[in-house]
């Protein structure tokens, strides 16, 4: 039997990596797409030359690597162009995934959450025994994206480029978790929901009469 594997998706600021470490500290194991995307991106990988081909040269700084905030400006100012990235990165990201899945199988940890944006669109949710969908209040959101730094402008830009994803990944979601309120009472949700799949799991691996 594999670890329990729950896939983490939502919009930008709505408390994805907040809940995550609520999770982690409960000893799951954590997998971020964003990081594993970086390091698929990195200097001598097959997603680095895939990306310079793509967007040039002039995309990579002076110590060789990627200038992923210049990247970022032009691909969320363009839709077409950051679908034209992720069909470039998605790939390498898949198989890294579900590399680190397979470890923590075999490290015999509890669970595994795999946290990602693009979770569904990624192809990471058919890893996945659960998706849970993170959401919050829209003045929320915008607030902790400028707590990040990020002016009004890029906000726009972001949110812009996700569209209304919280509408379009419910079908999909397992659960839905509101990050609205206090972080007591989200940490006491994140506990309970953990809670009851492990319960579910339990029941279907020896019944729930036994």
């Amino acid at each position: 039997m594999h670890a329990i594997r729950i896939g983490l998706t939502g919009p930008i600021g709505c408390g994805k990596s907040t809940i995550a470490g609520f999770l982690r500290e409960i000893g799951l194991e954590v997998i971020d797409a964003d990081v594993v995307a970086r390091e698929v991106m990195e200097p001598g990988k097959p997603a680095f030359e895939a990306v310079v081909e793509a967007f040039g040269p002039s995309f990579v700084r002076a110590d060789g690597t990627l200038d992923r905030a210049a990247l970022g400006r032009r691909v969320f100012a363009d839709p077409a162009e950051l679908r034209r990235l992720e069909a470039i990165v998605h790939p390498g990201v898949r198989v890294r995934v579900l590399e680190r899945i397979l470890e923590a199988d075999r490290d015999l940890v509890p669970g595994v959450v795999v946290e990602a944006i693009k979770l569904v669109e990624g192809g990471l949710a058919t890893f996945c025994d659960e998706v849970w969908l993170v959401v919050c209040e829209p003045g929320i959101q915008r607030e902790r994206l400028g707590g990040r730094g990020l002016d009004e402008v890029t906000i726009d830009q972001r949110l812009a480029a996700q569209g209304d994803i919280a509408t379009r990944l419910r079908d999909a979601a397992s659960r839905v978790l509101d990050t609205s309120g206090p972080i007591a009472e989200v940490r006491a949700r994140v506990r309970a929901a953990w809670l009851d799949l492990v319960r579910e799991a339990v029941e279907r691996a020896i019944g729930p009469d036994l």
